[in-house]
């Protein structure tokens, strides 16, 4: 597998939690529901969870990055 890069938008990103629901491993919205990233590296247990958070992300915040 292609080593890819997470990269997140946080001007567009609007903290909705679709990508958390679709991928918990890699993000989280903390208490004051700012978005944080657990890890900016796919991994072959989590890319497609972060496929998933790609596509359900209204904003098209997220995308991924080959490296």
């Amino acid at each position: 597998m292609t080593e890819m890069k997470i990269k997140v938008d946080f001007d567009l990103c609007e903290s909705n939690g679709l990508c958390e629901a679709m991928a918990p491993e890699v993000f989280e919205l903390d208490d004051d529901d700012f978005l944080q990233m657990h890890t900016e590296q796919t991994t072959d247990e989590n890319i497609d969870n972060v496929r998933k958070a790609v596509a359900a992300c209204p904003r098209a915040a997220i995308t991924l990055v080959e490296e």
